[in-house]
Order: structure tokens, then sequence, then C-alpha cells
């Protein structure tokens, strides 16, 4: 009878904590949305355009982020008190050569952005997870998910080849960076995801994993939206066209833009398909890099793991994924 009724209030707090996410987010939407509407109108009435469009677009990429934000803390929270360090672990090779390519491959089967998966790799490597394995995860997760790759294929109709370019040119990057963290990272680069609560077990882990989470990595997400909008209210489109014409230029240009753009890696295959002056190549540039680096993950993992990694990481996971991309389009576009 009593462990019954342990189950019954482990239920009602599970019940509970998803209803409270639920509220929570669909509550940050709402004001975002109302920012959205009033931003611009404030702006306009004070007679200064370029900030209605910078609401616009800060707006934008913070309501597209939150949903998977949410996801991907909830995943996290639950991980970190229902799952076992000794399952985890049992699942991973404990060779990290091996268990690198085998957590990039594990990416695909969580459908979020790279707003998700900041959490759930700091949740694994507090459950024992090596570090190499669950930034293998991290940089795969949002690129290479079904979701992504269906978007793709709608984005790009009649170019499988395009799909299969990023798939592997994304998966190379982050089995890559993964071997190189195992090869060449330091202990000290990398600031350990701290237990928002190390005595608590079962639903009021959750809890208190999932609250933790969400408002850390919230203000982050903020953060790098309001970068993102910064960008493309002071940089001039007609400056961009420029620098088209040659694909070793249009390359790296598409690459930054993918940072600076920030767009959800369920969205950035149609951004990727407008930029028609731009080469094969840097499109698909743009798909791989951008969920990999930009400026609202940068700032995610500079708040999880640390300044001192997010500018390291970021900066060899840019290059990695720029010759990822040079190399993938040589060969099938």
């Amino acid at each position: 009878m009593v462990s019954q009724r342990a189950v019954g209030d482990g239920v009602r707090v599970v019940v509970r904590a998803f209803v409270y996410a639920g509220v929570g987010g669909a509550a940050l939407v709402a004001v975002a949305t109302v920012a959205a509407v009033l931003g611009p109108t404030l702006a306009l009435d004070l007679y200064t355009p370029p900030v209605a469009a910078w609401w616009t677009v800060f707006t934008a990429v913070a309501v597209q982020g939150v949903p998977f934000l949410l996801l991907g803390t909830v995943v996290s929270a639950a991980i970190g008190a229902f799952v076992p360090e000794r399952a985890l672990k049992r699942l991973l090779p404990r060779n990290p050569a091996l268990a690198v390519p085998v957590a990039g491959v594990a990416g695909a089967v969580l459908p979020g952005c790279e707003c998700a998966s900041v959490p759930v790799a700091g949740s694994l490597m507090r459950r024992g997870v090596a570090p190499a394995a669950a930034l293998a995860f991290l940089l795969s997760a949002p690129a290479i998910n079904p979701v992504v790759l269906v978007a793709t294929s709608l984005a790009f109709p009649g170019q499988p080849a395009m799909v299969l370019a990023r798939l592997l040119a994304s998966l190379g990057t982050a089995v890559v960076m993964g071997w190189l963290w195992a090869r060449f990272g330091k202990e000290e680069w990398l600031r350990p995801p701290r237990r928002p609560a190390p005595h608590a077990e079962g639903p009021r882990a959750f809890l208190l994993g999932l609250r933790h989470d969400f408002l850390h990595a919230g203000g982050f997400l903020v953060l790098g939206a309001a970068a993102a909008a910064t960008f493309n209210i002071a940089v001039p489109r007609s400056v961009l066209d420029v620098f088209t014409g040659s694909v070793w230029i249009a390359v790296p240009l598409s690459a930054l833009l993918a940072v600076v753009l920030c767009v959800c890696s369920e969205a950035d295959a149609f951004v990727a398909a407008s930029l028609s002056a731009f080469p094969a190549t840097a499109r698909l540039a743009f798909m791989v890099v951008g969920p990999m680096v930009d400026l609202k993950l940068l700032a995610l993992q500079t708040g999880t793991f640390g300044r001192s990694f997010a500018v390291r990481f970021a900066s060899a996971t840019w290059l990695v994924a720029v010759a990822a991309s040079v190399l993938v389009g040589w060969w099938l576009l």
C-alpha cells in the first residue's frame, strides 16, 4: 500500500511538472508575442523603424527557440532524475574513440534544435557520460534528427543530394569534434555542469532540475536573440551581395551568417534555399554550421559549461564544420 501511494505521489508530481512547464512555456511565448506586436508599434510611434525591425527579429528568434528549449530541459531533467548512471554507461562503449560515433548517431533520436541539445548534453555529463561523447551528441542532435532532414528535403525538392550532404557533413563534424576533445581537451577548459539539487531524488529532482535548467538557459537564449537582432539591423543586405560571386568567399560568408542569424535548425533549410545568390556548397555550409555554432548557442554553452570552453569549442567547431561542408559539397554537389 505504501509503495502504491508513493508511486501515485510520484506520478502526480511529474504530471504537475509537465503542466507547469507547459504553462510557463506558453506564458513566455505569449509575452514574446505581445512584445512583437507592441514593440514595433511603439518604435514606429517614436519614428525609429530600425528599432521596430530589431524587435521583430528578436522576438522571432526567441519565440522559435523557447519550445525546443523547453523540450530539452524536460529531457535533461528526466535524465538527471530517473536514469541511473550505470544505465547510461552501459549504452556507450567504454572506449571514447568508439563512444563518440555512437553518441553522434544517437543524436538522430532527439527531434529538437540546438536550444534543446545544450541542457541535455549537460545532464549526460552529470550522469557520468564522457564529455567527448556528450559533446558529439550536442552537435549531432539538432543537425541530423528526422525533423531537420525532412525539412531539408522540403526546402530543396528534387535534390536528395543536398539532404545526404547535410547528413554526412553534420555527422562528420560532430564525430570529429568529439574525437578532438577526447584527444586534446583539458579538464580545466570545461566547467562541469552543476547539479541543481544534489540530495534530491526522483520526482523532486525532476522538478528542481527542470526549473534550474529552463530559467538558466532561457536567460542566455534571450541574450543570443538580442545579438542576432542587432546584427540583422546593423549590416545592410547590399553589403552581403558583393561577396557571393566567389565560392571561396561565399562559403565562409554563409558560415558566418549562420552564426549571427541564429535560425532554428528546423527552419534553417528554408532560409538556405532562399539564398539563391549563394553556391550550393555555401548553402550547405549555412545548414551545417548553424545548428552547431550560433550566437544563442554560444551564449547557452557559456552559461552551462563556462566561457573558456565555449570560445575554444565554438571556434574549432566552426572550422571543422566549414571544412566538412567544403569536402562533402565538392563530392556530392
